[in-house]
């Protein structure tokens, strides 16, 4: 009997060691890493929050970690820490026999450097059977080697940082640094004896000792390990005892989800996801430093609170700096808990008479005078020119001509009669280009009713701001950034290629400065009155067809913002909404637009530069307008004839190829189909049966 004792036991023993020596060398396990959650600040370095993540990593070092939490986490992880060489063989005989004793598993005899090893490098969950004993020799062995490479305090901190403390709301709490935070609202230097206590408590456990779950059994299991503290001479009974009398103390005040400008916090990990990809955002631990002002951001909406209240309708605000292209602002009216829809970058709506200043600005770049130029305006007018698709009428907003007008006059009136005429002129594929040329990305087919806002898409806020930033810059156009910065956890920062300063000339500054003296006279005196700041700016209004959609664009020497107001989610008519009257760009838009600007322009209220390349023209000869004013009798019909038989030798020439410009793949003149306008600015168009190419202007009166 007793030799089959010793063979029996012998055999176990070759078992053990057969077993320990097919754990892997741990030079050859390659160390997790749980990453840490990446941090977002504003320009002014205010944390604008944490990019979300399934578990909360944010790793401290050891001199953070009080000593209360260290001597708790070893009273009950692992008494004998300080003394053993990462294997416990008092402690699994001992967790044996009480496993044997009471007839299930109580102990698990593990060290915490054998902890460290399944949470580091082996993650290995094995618990039951042959599998788990294995398991537990092969730790043992990898243990073993750990702690002959490594201090006790090294593999205590690594312990600390990487065990798991439990899961609130779907997010993990992995170590003690997110944990304080997590339970307590603490950094983890400030914990007391109480909280660390029922800390170290939880990893055993972490779902059976929630503090969230099981209150009662987490209370418990922390005066445990009070208990175990006193035993073991770490602090006094009579504390110990004071410390159990008291709650738990939880403090949980969502640090982890607290956050500034949600909408621009989403938008920020969207562009980080493009560049680093999603593992990497979440848990690359980035300090990511941005353009975004904060004040600028508060001054946007308390415009909008100022000058709308709650009437309904929605608002939203981009600034862009026009020396570099940052976002500086990117705020809006709609509150984040009903909506995570970004209007202000997101939001492609029709821009209505806004985009009339492409049309100004081709015509600018190709050398015809606004000044001396002229269009008669009449209400309806017919276009009939192959450029433009079927022949079709067009209202101007208030349904009568203007007569004959400058391009400048017609600019200040938003004379739609004359910008439809113009774009014929032109060819809308010039518009479309000098579009591109200022940074518009949204879809853009080329049509002539793009010059009135028709456009199939629609463009957001942020493009409409970064485009006129153009003409502000001089004639440089900037790709927009948020980013400036993003520092890694080992020390070192990089600003990759797509958010670096990107600037493009595209105009000469002549040219710009030319639509800016307009577009200041627009301010002065046309349809942006109630957008004046006191300052030398520039901007223009715009409003879709029924009212749904109105615009103030513009811009001083050092910031560009566009303003949009409108219902977010449906085409409502904003009609009697102004004191009586309905919304349109000259209204609210550039109410706001001037409040807001005010604040935000501050100190920087400077002249425009006067160009170095003086603005140069010559005699334009569209098919529609006139090189001098032309008298008109009383009576007498002004309605342009027509047809046009192909789009007119203006003799501007053709864009330089150094004006190349950004697009879209989906550009296309593959058939208009009126239903899929976001808000039809006039109407759907009359194709009037044409096939090639498609029609393209509406019926029924855009507004200014």
């Amino acid at each position: 009997m007793l030799l089959c004792g010793l063979l029996a036991g012998g055999a176990a023993l070759a078992w053990v060691f057969k077993t320990a020596s097919s754990a892997p060398p741990l030079s050859s396990l390659k160390q997790r890493n749980p990453g840490s959650l990446s941090e977002v600040f504003a320009a002014d370095g205010t944390r604008l929050g944490f990019i979300q993540a399934d578990d909360l990593v944010q790793p401290v070092n050891s001199q953070k970690i009080p000593d209360v939490m260290k001597q708790a986490t070893v009273a009950i992880e692992d008494e004998r820490f300080y003394r053993h060489k990462g294997i416990d063989y008092e402690g699994i005989v001992r967790a044996a026999v009480k496993n044997l004793t009471e007839h299930k598993t109580v102990q698990g005899g593990s060290t915490l450097t054998m902890q460290l090893v399944r949470n580091l490098y082996t993650e290995d969950r094995a618990r039951q059977g042959i599998a788990g004993y294995k398991r537990k020799i092969r730790e043992a062995e990898l243990a073993r080697e750990l702690e002959e490479s490594h201090p006790k305090n090294w593999v205590l901190t690594k312990y600390l940082n990487t065990v798991p403390y439990g899961t609130v709301g779907g997010q993990t709490a992995i170590g003690v640094g997110a944990a304080a935070r997590l339970y307590f609202n603490r950094r983890v230097d400030q914990l007391t004896l109480r909280e660390a206590a029922m800390l170290a408590g939880m990893p055993q456990a972490p779902s059976d000792y929630s503090p969230v779950l099981a209150p009662a059994k987490t209370r418990q299991r922390r005066n445990e390990v009070l208990r175990k503290m006193a035993e073991l001479g770490m602090i006094s009974p009579a504390k110990a005892r004071s410390a159990m009398a008291q709650s738990l103390g939880l403090h949980m005040k969502g640090y982890f989800q607290r956050a500034r400008e949600r909408y621009v916090l989403d938008y920020i990990q969207s562009e980080l996801i493009k560049e680093y990809g999603a593992a990497t955002v979440k848990l690359g631990g980035l300090r990511v430093y941005t353009t975004i002002d904060l004040k600028m951001q508060h001054e946007a909406r308390q415009a909008i609170k100022d000058k709308m209240g709650d009437i309904g309708p929605s608002s939203a605000i981009v600034s862009i700096d026009p020396r570099n292209g940052d976002i500086l602002a990117m705020a809006s009216s709609v509150a984040y808990g009903k909506s995570k829809f970004n209007l202000a970058a997101q939001g492609h709506r029709q821009p209505g008479s806004s985009f009339k200043v492409m049309a100004l600005m081709t015509a600018l770049r190709l050398g015809v005078n606004p000044d001396t130029t002229h269009y008669v305006s009449v209400s309806p007018t017919h276009v009939d020119a192959p450029q433009c698709g079927a022949p079709f009428d067009i209202k101007t907003y208030g349904g009568t001509g203007g007569g004959d007008e400058t391009l400048h006059e017609a600019t200040l009136r938003s004379d739609n009669s004359v910008y439809i005429q113009l774009a014929a002129d032109l060819g809308p594929d010039k518009v479309k280009e000098t579009a591109r040329m200022m940074g518009i990305t949204s879809k853009l087919n080329g049509y002539c009713a793009e010059t009135l806002g028709g456009l199939e898409d629609g463009v957001s806020p942020l493009e409409m701001a970064d485009a006129y930033a153009t003409i502000a810059s001089g004639g440089y156009r900037n790709r927009p950034r948020i980013i400036r910065k993003v520092s890694f956890p080992d020390g070192h920062s990089q600003l990759p290629a797509r958010w670096r300063v990107k600037r493009t000339k595209v105009f000469p500054d002549g040219v710009t400065y030319e639509a800016t003296k307009i577009l200041q006279d627009n301010v002065n005196g046309g349809t942006g009155t109630h957008a004046q700041i006191g300052c030398p700016q520039g901007g223009k209004t715009g409003t879709t067809d029924h009212n749904t959609d109105a615009w103030f664009v513009g811009f001083t020497p050092r910031l560009s913002t566009a303003v949009w107001v409108g219902y977010p989610n449906s085409r409502i008519e904003m009609n009697g909404l102004y004191f009586g009257r309905n919304v349109d760009g000259g209204t609210y838009p550039a109410d706001i637009w001037g409040a807001y600007m005010k604040q935000a322009v501050g100190k920087f209220c400077g002249p425009f530069p006067k160009p170095k390349q003086p603005f140069q023209s010559q005699p334009f000869l569209g098919h529609y307008a006139t090189t001098g004013r032309r008298q008109v009798q009383p009576g007498q019909s002004t309605t342009p004839v027509g047809p046009a038989t192909t789009a007119p030798d203006t003799g501007l020439g053709t864009t330089p190829a150094a004006t190349a410009t950004p697009g879209r793949a989906d550009d296309n003149k593959q058939g208009f189909n009126p239903n899929e306008y976001e808000t039809p600015p006039q109407g759907a168009p009359d194709t009037g049966g044409a096939q090639s190419p498609p029609a393209t202007a509406p019926k029924p009166a855009a507004t200014p």
